[in-house]
């Protein structure tokens, strides 16, 4: 089976399906399959593998034009242990408008290509077989929905990439009681060793009460049962043992939570959490009250085989080992929201990783582009909340002005606003790289590639103590943490392939590392730079600056690059 794993791993329950595989599939060129009732045909022209996009080789489809409308369709019996309870169908990620139907009946629809959703579909279910039917729209030249690197001309170019359409992520059924845990927040509160639990209950919650117990190496170290007097219930564990979760030190709990009422277990959930604080001010970004200097890599989050798509699980924890080997200690996670399991591995091998939406694509130049960007946003932040790798958010990227039309900037404050009403424990950056308006942390991006141009805006010894703002008539710098979150991009072709760069490569590999090492000191070596982000961990298609190859070959030793990049930062010489 594709993609077997368990998807959303700090979450999980023991009756679930994994309904990856093949599929029925057909595109729909008119866009005219829901007028014409596609749902409630015996079957569709063609196969595709789930979880890959049809435009992936690995989906066995590999067309790459633009799909309007795509129609997936599978048979699916249950298992008989299911009965008398509810079950919920799950999709990892839909791109972008997704329709669902159950047996010919409408089971629900999702508008947003990068988060998960579910629907219960519990009254649309027959005894024996029962048939899904998704249909998926999509129009990434519409500049109504995010579509983040995914070109918008017939082939790829410069930074965007071949498109994703349609299901891209793990597609499964999992059965709870008729009373269940919904939604779950897990805050740690480092300085006190103890964590506060929210969980939301669906279904009948009068009687219901949250039991919550922790573990650290198999060792019990704390439990609570609080009463749910709503459908909301929280409680708060004391932790025996106080083990902080750092980079590189990823210290975890699990946490077995259980929904009980009158003795009786009607939920029960296995996860885990780590133990850490963030604080951000006085020109750095603090985990656990102490300086670190992040030295992070921009991951695309592209794969040859399956675009979008990680090919197995395993791939997506080498590129965090892959980035690892050269010193870094987290990613960008960029233009696009990376599925659960990636988070799951981040968290596990202790690599930091900032939040991002896909955004470009998007006109938000009025008002009106919140509506088909926030609702989604808030479901990533929701989603990801609990993860402790994940240590800051990042709405929007480059928001360049359209057609000479300034972005409208409540757009980027109301985005930023409401991202501190639900998660006030990270730093928020309104958007990357310009044209702030609202931020926590001051990020630029700058491709200068002389070291000795770049040193003499970012270096120790550089006027305002090196803290650049490259767009001065459009932001002001208010004193936050200083980040620059792209530089570099340096394009290294060692196979001669017609390609795309940022300003005019190295002409030989000393002089690649030459680059690299004094772009990358100028920032190590300032004390009020606060982090970096290298531009970029691979290839991508016609993209020829990444560290990595495409098909995930280093092109230089890594080892030169964890002696650049490893060195101490002076802002952690406090």
């Amino acid at each position: 089976m594709d993609r077997p794993e368990y998807p959303r791993p700090q979450f999980v329950r023991e009756s679930w399906m994994n309904l990856n595989g093949a599929w029925q599939f057909e595109i729909d060129h008119g866009d005219s399959g829901i007028a014409r009732k596609f749902y409630e045909r015996d079957a569709l022209c063609g196969v595709i593998h789930v979880p890959f996009c049809p435009e992936s080789a690995l989906s066995g489809v590999q067309y790459t034009d633009f799909m309007p409308a795509v129609w997936y369709r599978r048979a699916v019996t249950l298992p008989e242990s299911w009965a008398g309870n509810r079950v919920l169908l799950h999709f990892g990620a839909v791109d972008y408008e997704a329709h669902v139907w159950v047996n010919g009946q409408k089971a629900g629809t999702h508008k947003g290509g990068y988060v998960s959703f579910a629907l219960d579909i519990t009254a649309l279910l027959i005894p024996g077989e029962n048939v899904i039917c998704v249909c998926a729209r999509d129009d990434v030249r519409s500049w109504r929905q995010p579509r983040g690197k995914q070109s918008d001309q017939y082939f790829s170019h410069d930074c965007d990439y071949t498109r994703t359409t349609g299901i891209w992520q793990t597609v499964w059924m999992e059965c709870v009681s008729p009373t269940y845990l919904g939604d779950v927040r897990l805050t740690p509160d480092a300085a006190n060793a103890a964590l506060d639990v929210r969980a939301q209950i669906k279904g009948n919650a009068a009687g219901c009460a949250l039991r919550v117990r922790a573990f650290y190496e198999g060792q019990a170290v704390g439990a609570c049962e609080s009463a749910a007097d709503s459908a909301a219930v929280t409680a708060r564990v004391a932790l025996a043992r106080r083990e902080l979760w750092m980079p590189g030190q990823p210290k975890l709990y699990d946490l077995t939570l259980e929904l009980v009422r009158d003795g009786e277990v009607l939920d029960t959930v296995q996860s885990y959490f780590g133990l850490r604080s963030l604080s951000w001010g006085d020109g750095a970004l603090r985990i656990n009250g102490k300086a670190v200097f992040q030295r992070l890599i921009l991951d695309q989050g592209f794969y040859p085989t399956g675009i979008y798509t990680a090919p197995s699980d395993d791939e997506l924890k080498a590129d965090i080992t892959r980035s690892m080997d050269m010193g870094f200690n987290g990613a960008r996670l960029h233009q696009k929201v990376f599925e659960e399991r990636f988070l799951y591995w981040a968290d596990h091998l202790g690599y930091l990783v900032w939040g991002e939406m896909g955004s470009w694509g998007l006109d938000i130049t009025t008002p009106a582009g919140l509506t088909a960007f926030l609702p989604e946003w808030l479901e990533e932040v929701k989603r990801d909340y609990s993860h402790p790798a994940l240590v800051g958010w990042c709405p929007f990227n480059e928001t360049w002005d359209m057609d000479g039309t300034r972005q409208c900037d409540d757009v980027l404050a109301i985005t930023y606003q409401a991202t501190k009403q639900l998660d006030d424990s990270r730093p928020v950056i309104d958007t990357s790289g310009n044209f702030h308006v609202v931020t926590d942390v001051f990020d630029i991006h700058d491709y200068e590639q002389n070291p000795e141009v770049f040193a003499a805006h970012y270096g120790k010894d550089a006027p305002e103590g090196g803290k650049h703002n490259t767009f001065p008539a459009r932001q002001s710098y208010g004193g936050q943490p200083y980040f620059v979150s792209e530089y570099g991009g340096i394009a290294w072709n060692p196979d001669n392939k017609t390609g795309w760069g940022y300003g005019k490569g190295p002409q030989s590999g000393e002089e690649f590392l030459a680059r690299y090492e004094g772009l990358t000191s100028a920032l190590l070596d300032n004390p009020n730079v606060c982090a970096f982000c290298y531009t970029q961990l691979t290839d991508v298609e016609q993209e020829l600056n990444g560290l990595y190859t495409y098909d995930r070959h280093a092109k230089f030793d890594p080892a030169f690059f964890r002696r650049v990049n490893s060195r101490k930062a002076a802002i952690e010489e406090e």
